[in-house]
């Protein structure tokens, strides 16, 4: 009985972190992939990728760089908030780190938006008809790759929201805290891709 016990409450946060460590490495290996094929596309086609950049909302570009580097500042403080046994803390820096996520995506999606509205998106008549080649290349891998890191902020949010409700229940605490850990290793994993994101698309005009 004493081994079901014990089976039960097993708890491996090396194991835990390790997990993670080698999730993260498929992650960078899969965006160093795509920002290999980039600089391949970019040197090819330099004067397109310019002309099509300026088609890009730099200020928006900019203030989802300031939420996101905000946001990984309060995961982190979460964390530490944790490990210092202040429960209520933790919540509330997660909620706000939850919520710069979701204004993340808010500002996403009218970005997306005002491009749909103006015609440019893959397959679009515009595109076809009125793009060049390299132009075309840019927008294909502007809609992938900031897709791909829409994703992950949503994929975040959802370990986030687990988290929370681990930390709420008590589950996850100062002696536990390998899956608020993790969940902020993923976090600044989001936060970095999206550094290499904003100056390759935004800020080459």
């Amino acid at each position: 009985m004493s081994q079901v016990v014990h089976h039960d409450e097993h708890y491996d946060p090396e194991g835990s972190k390790i997990g993670m460590w080698l999730f993260i490495f498929t992650e960078l290996l899969l965006f160093g992939g795509l920002f290999i094929v980039y600089s391949v596309y970019r040197f090819m086609n330099p004067d397109a990728f310019h002309l099509a950049a300026e088609e890009l909302n730099t200020t928006i570009g900019a203030l989802n760089t300031i939420i996101l580097l905000i946001s990984s500042m309060t995961i982190a403080m979460s964390t530490s908030s944790l490990q210092k046994k202040q429960k209520g803390t933790t919540i509330v820096l997660l909620e706000i780190t939850f919520m710069l996520a979701l204004l993340f995506l808010i500002n996403k999606y009218f970005e997306w938006g005002v491009k749909f509205d103006h015609g440019i998106f893959p397959g679009s008549e515009m595109m076809i008809n009125e793009m060049s080649r390299g132009e075309i290349l840019f927008f294909g891998l502007y809609f992938v790759m900031t897709g791909l890191h829409a994703l992950h902020i949503i994929v975040g949010m959802v370990i986030m929201g687990f988290a929370l409700a681990r930390i709420k229940k008590g589950t996850v605490h100062a002696d536990r805290p390998s899956l608020l850990e993790n969940a902020g290793l993923y976090w600044h994993l989001v936060d970095l891709i999206w550094i290499f994101l904003f100056p390759l698309f935004y800020l080459i005009h």
